[in-house]
């Protein structure tokens, strides 16, 4: 059977609305009772996964999913830039902020580079190679880490990829090589 990895990005936190670099953060109030609007199904599954931060299990349960922790599917590690906000980076540190914008191996604030992300998602994804289904719930940095493993794109490509809270991407696995069967898709139906 071939493998396939459902990656749901979890609800929308208060970083993500300040375009700042989370903590161990709660989804925002409200955003819970919506997931149970959407009407997703579980679908048919063999393993569930999440990462280990607290919006990520929150979502899964929401979801109605009972997932294992992964801490491969953890958050990228922010280091000192941890809690703080994009502009308060940008004032105190603008040669780092620049620098993690636009070199994929650069970790100015000591914590992880992309580039080392993108290995750690590749790691894990091997591991579901033979595994059937799949559903993780995680982050946008990190599905999109699983997109540029799966389509083996380059590192910098990594900011030209949108990932929005509660969204899914499906990725397949034929036996040789993932591709990517859809991703970015709505949980809301319209």
């Amino acid at each position: 059977m071939p493998a396939r990895i459902t990656l749901i990005s979890h609800a929308a936190t208060l970083a993500s609305r300040r375009a700042s670099f989370p903590l161990d953060e709660p989804v925002l109030d409200g955003e819970l009772g919506k997931i149970a609007a959407t009407g997703w199904a579980i679908p048919r599954l063999q393993h569930v996964w999440s990462a280990p931060e607290q919006r990520a299990q929150q979502t899964a349960k929401a979801l109605g999913l009972k997932p294992s922790l992964s801490m491969e599917l953890a958050d990228v590690n922010y280091g000192t830039w941890s809690g703080k906000g994009i502009d308060e980076i940008q004032a105190n540190d603008p040669e780092g902020l620049a620098a993690w914008l636009t070199d994929e191996d650069a970790a100015p604030h000591g914590g992880e580079s992309f580039v080392q992300l993108i290995a750690r998602v590749g790691i894990w994804m091997k591991k579901q190679t033979d595994a059937g289904h799949t559903v993780a719930v995680t982050h946008p940095v990190v599905i999109r880490a699983a997109i540029l493993c799966g389509l083996q794109a380059p590192a910098h490509s990594f900011w030209r990829i949108e990932v929005a809270p509660l969204s899914i991407t499906d990725l397949r696995f034929n036996g040789r090589l993932w591709t990517v069967r859809s991703m970015g898709c709505s949980l809301y139906r319209s």
